[in-house]
């Protein structure tokens, strides 16, 4: 679906406000009154919703700046430290904005999806209607993630009947997205073929609903979503006959293996119009480093923590370690870009991510490639597995079926199976440490140690680089900072919007 976002982008947010000069319809721009009339037409519309992901890499892998994860030392510091407020963290204006738009340009489609003058095959038709009702589920899910409660609308974008609309509670949203899912799941497609390659499926409506469900703890639910993908049948995790574990953890986010078996919905980036700056920001500027409390917790290759593994040498800490810590990061004296890494190269932390970069360990590269088209994985069945395993832990259904999960990635990863007859607190443990290394420097962190309540207690203390010196004090209101503020921004565009706990007027 590379080429689904050469689309006339301004003709997917038209509003219904209008002025009539003597009638006078243009013939030779787009408006309202020539515009929904071909499949083609509607088509580049739902192709401009899909195209507000495209901002998503403004801060989804950045997001775990804000978890013992990764630091960045010139952004999310307020919001690290806790020193945030309606008013000095520009994401706060910046992901409402962009998330209600994406859902303006759906309702607008789903508005005109029925236009009298419309052609269109019923075919596509449906699946246009699935994949607007998948996306404003995602739009309103990254929205009662962050914020809690936010206006519901429905309906197309009207600046002056929707303008001071007040919150609808984060149960009302929930309702309505996970409605907007099954009937999604319902209609749409289980795959696609040739440029259609990326476009919202049965089984990326389903792995949304699984996420939600087990981010509101609904375990029974979620471990039934998450069985509906499994028994698809259409998902695997990926492998390269020859690979190493190492090779096929690293390789699944690199360039060539796009849209490979394992990914269930991505964000989909192309050269030269659609691209973001990850490899720069990953390995250059390092604003998302990796810090020791992540580089820590990778066990040792026998599956033990290092401080009881008889294969582990402090002596050589990197090495006989699970092989996703160097697949995931870069560390210095070894080889990374065709050379050994410099004691000196990473000045943050003392380490830097290669997931998600396009840099292979043993090529050697003219120059840094800074613009990158690397797609990325919202949604991939390792999660899937994942969350499976987890709400049915947590459902106290920790049947054979969950093992089966969990080694799966472990096997894939080249790491020993879990041991059976686990009490349900021991299997919690190793599913939540499991996920942090398996789902590192994807954007999900953050999101779990707040569903889990433990940001308060992981998210207050002092932060350490590799040299054991001092970088940051980080600081979690567990009275207010389980959500984000509604921006000062926000606030004044609408009045009538209130504020969440304990951030003030």
């Amino acid at each position: 679906m590379k080429t689904i976002y050469l689309f006339i982008a301004f003709a997917t947010i038209f509003i219904s406000c209008k002025e009539d000069f003597l009638d006078t319809v243009s013939t030779d721009t787009y408006n309202e009154e020539n515009f929904w009339k071909t499949e083609s037409q509607l088509v580049s519309a739902i192709n401009g919703c899909y195209a507000v992901t495209l901002n998503f890499s403004s801060y989804k892998i950045n997001i775990d700046n804000v978890s013992p994860n990764s630091y960045n030392m010139s952004g999310q510091v307020q919001l690290a430290e806790g020193k945030h407020d309606p008013s000095n963290e520009s994401w706060f204006t910046s992901v409402w904005d962009l998330n209600y738009r994406g859902i303006g340009r759906v309702n607008n489609v789903l508005a005109h999806i029925d236009h009298p003058d419309l052609v269109i095959s019923q075919t596509i038709k449906n699946r246009i209607i699935g994949e607007a009702y998948f996306l404003r589920g995602l739009f309103y899910f990254e929205l009662v993630n962050l914020y809690g409660g936010v206006p519901l609308i429905l309906e197309t974008p009207d600046f002056y009947t929707q303008k001071n609309l007040p919150r609808d509670s984060k149960e009302a949203v929930l309702t309505q997205i996970l409605k907007d899912l099954d009937e999604a799941a319902r209609i749409l497609p289980p795959s696609y073929t040739g440029s259609d390659i990326g476009r919202a499926t049965q089984g990326a409506a389903l792995a949304l609903k699984t996420r939600i469900l087990l981010y509101e703890s609904r375990w029974v639910e979620a471990a039934s979503a998450a069985k509906a993908i499994i028994d698809l049948n259409r998902y695997g995790l990926f492998k390269k006959a020859g690979n190493t574990p190492a090779q096929n953890y690293r390789q699944l986010f690199l360039p060539a293996n796009e849209n490979n078996q394992e990914v269930i919905f991505d964000i989909q980036y192309s050269s030269p119009d659609y691209t973001h700056s990850w490899n720069l920001n990953l390995d250059l500027q390092l604003n998302i480093a990796p810090l020791p409390d992540l580089v820590d917790s990778y066990l040792a290759s026998d599956g033990k923590p290092v401080g009881e593994s008889g294969v582990y040498d402090p002596a050589t800490p990197y090495e006989n370690r699970d092989p996703r810590l160097h697949a995931a990061i870069s560390i210095p004296g070894y080889l990374y870009k065709g050379d050994l890494i410099p004691d000196t190269k990473y000045y943050s932390t003392g380490y830097a991510y290669k997931k998600y970069t396009t840099y292979e360990d043993d090529v050697k590269y003219a120059s840094d490639v800074t613009q990158s088209p690397l797609n990325y994985i919202y949604l991939r069945y390792g999660d899937v597995l994942l969350m499976y395993a987890e709400a049915k832990n947590e459902a106290n259904d920790a049947d054979a079926s969950v093992y089966d999960a969990l080694n799966l990635i472990r096997e894939r990863a080249g790491m020993p199976d879990i041991p059976q007859g686990l009490s349900q607190t021991e299997l919690r443990n190793v599913i939540r440490l499991e996920r942090r290394i398996e789902l590192a420097g994807e954007g999900l962190y953050y999101n779990d140690i707040r569903r889990w309540r433990t940001a308060e207690t992981v998210m207050n203390g002092p932060v350490y680089n590799s040299k054991g010196a001092l970088i940051q004090t980080r600081s979690f209101n567990k009275d207010r900072d389980y959500l984000w503020p509604v921006s000062l921004v926000t606030l004044e565009q609408n009045p009538t919007l209130e504020q969440n706990p304990n951030y003030g007027k």
